[in-house]
């Protein structure tokens, strides 16, 4: 068995246990493209996962508040000011990557997940 099947396996008793706070595994890095990202429905979450160009992971919800819509992880990746960003691909409001505020509205915040790199492999905690 592969690392990614007995991941793949592990991630399928956490999913079946309901465990809070548990690791999934999404996908195998490759599968997401530098600067891009990718959505995962994870414990009945939409959760955007973007990896940039030198691997760094983030994971956010893929719920855009402004726009009402499920859009996050296919918007536009970027730097504004030294902050990572992600632009919403339908009004273009600036969420920061590492904390999930909205630049040009901080007063809404999305929740972001710790995401990790094991083995070639996604996972997300939620």
């Amino acid at each position: 068995m592969s690392q990614v099947q007995q991941a793949a396996s592990e991630a399928a008793i956490n999913q079946i246990t309901g465990d809070v706070g548990a690791w999934h595994l999404v996908c195998a890095l490759e599968d997401i493209w530098p600067n891009m990202g990718v959505c995962a429905l994870l414990e009945g979450r939409q959760v955007a996962i973007f990896r940039l160009q030198d691997n760094q992971l983030y994971a956010m919800d893929n719920y855009d508040p402004h726009s009402d819509a499920n859009v996050l992880s296919r918007g536009i990746v970027g730097d504004l000011g030294g902050e990572r960003v992600v632009a919403s691909p339908i009004y273009k409001h600036h969420y920061q990557l590492r904390t999930g505020v909205c630049i040009e509205d901080a007063s809404i915040s999305l929740k972001t997940y710790p995401v990790e790199l094991r083995d070639g492999a996604v996972w997300v905690q939620v």
